[in-house]
């Protein structure tokens, strides 16, 4: 199966903090017709400093889902692939997903990034060290967060390429 088809498709990623879903994502919008959309450069530029918290995140998080929702429809409709690099780390985040894939009726590609949680926090460090990322997450946070990942089933009507 490629990770490039032809038709429309929305690429999804799931992995925790500092797995990798950034670096995969700007390898998959090399493609022709795709676009990425990044949930962290959105955030960043409307919410800023409003998030101080992961209830904070939710919430805006939320509201650029809202605003999204129709326009990513669109993009996709319009025969352009969509990298939303958007964590499809919870049932919920997913189901969000899923409604754009129907709504639209194109074909999707969840990369899961099976990464263990030490890489992944040494990763973080390191991320936070060089201040190349929109956000910076402490340990704690990871530790908060990570309680929500719930791995993708295929159960869940995805088509899931993982990394190991």
């Amino acid at each position: 199966m490629s990770t490039f088809p032809d038709k429309p498709t929305l690429h999804l990623l799931c992995g925790k903090i500092a797995a990798g879903k950034s670096t995969l994502s700007a390898k998959l919008m090399a493609a022709p017709s795709t676009i990425l959309v990044s949930e962290d450069s959105w955030l960043a530029a409307l919410y800023g400093e409003q998030m101080q918290s992961v209830a904070d995140y939710v919430a805006c998080s939320g509201k650029l889902k809202n605003a999204l929702t129709p326009h990513l429809v669109s993009l996709l409709r319009s025969g352009l692939s969509v990298v939303l690099d958007f964590p499809a780390n919870t049932l919920a985040n997913r189901q969000w997903m899923k409604t754009l894939i129907d709504q639209a009726g194109v074909d999707n590609r969840l990369h899961y990034l099976d990464v263990p949680d030490d890489v992944c926090r040494e990763r973080l460090r390191a991320r936070n060290s060089s201040g190349t990322h929109d956000f910076a997450a402490t340990d704690a946070q990871f530790d908060l967060i990570t309680r929500y990942f719930v791995a993708p089933d295929e159960s869940e009507g995805f088509t899931i390429i993982r990394y190991a």
